[in-house]
């Protein structure tokens, strides 16, 4: 008798793979997550910092880190947090950059094993994260910039941009690292 035919039918939980194997593979997934999402919200700071800071003047330098927390808790809890809502805009700002990247490195191989590039997911996964963020702070605060000016949206895309494509290439890589 085959070897394959004598464990078919005693095999049911084949599908479940090796459990060791299992945790450090999510293990190194959410690492790159991780990674990706540091990547990104360092980047998408800079970027920030270069254009709306540097060319467009929309805001100071030191507006950047306690930006997140007037978006999220409206103006006036930033003007109340003083020095505060500097590191919570940070904290904030990571917060979600982190949780972004790991999103990106669980969803990753789904596309890479249909021959998707993943800058290319990028693309379209900043578009994906900008409208989810921006409907969550309309809802959380009334002190966000008018999500329908065609100004906000380009620049909004544009800085998620900086923010995914730099994040997916680094879980690309060190995914792709773990897959030899």
């Amino acid at each position: 008798m085959d070897s394959h035919l004598a464990t078919r039918g005693n095999d049911s939980n084949r599908h479940l793979g090796n459990l060791a194997t299992d945790c450090r593979d999510l293990k190194t997934t959410i690492r790159a997550g991780l990674a990706g999402g540091l990547t990104g919200a360092v980047l998408i700071w800079i970027y920030e910092a270069l254009v709306w800071v540097g060319a467009q003047h929309l805001m100071p330098l030191a507006g950047i880190p306690r930006n997140a927390t007037g978006l999220v808790f409206g103006k006036g809890v930033q003007d109340a947090l003083g020095i505060w809502a500097y590191f919570l805009g940070t904290a904030i700002h990571f917060f979600f950059a982190l949780g972004w990247g790991v999103l990106f490195a669980l969803i990753w191989p789904y596309f890479r094993r249909r021959g998707y590039e993943a800058t290319f997911v990028a693309l379209f996964y900043a578009i994906f994260a900008w409208i989810v963020m921006h409907v969550l702070i309309s809802i959380a605060s009334s002190n966000h910039p008018n999500y329908f000016d065609p100004n906000v949206i380009v620049g909004g895309f544009m800085s998620h941009f900086v923010f995914t494509v730099p994040l997916a290439l680094v879980v690309k890589r060190m995914l792709d690292r773990q897959k030899r």
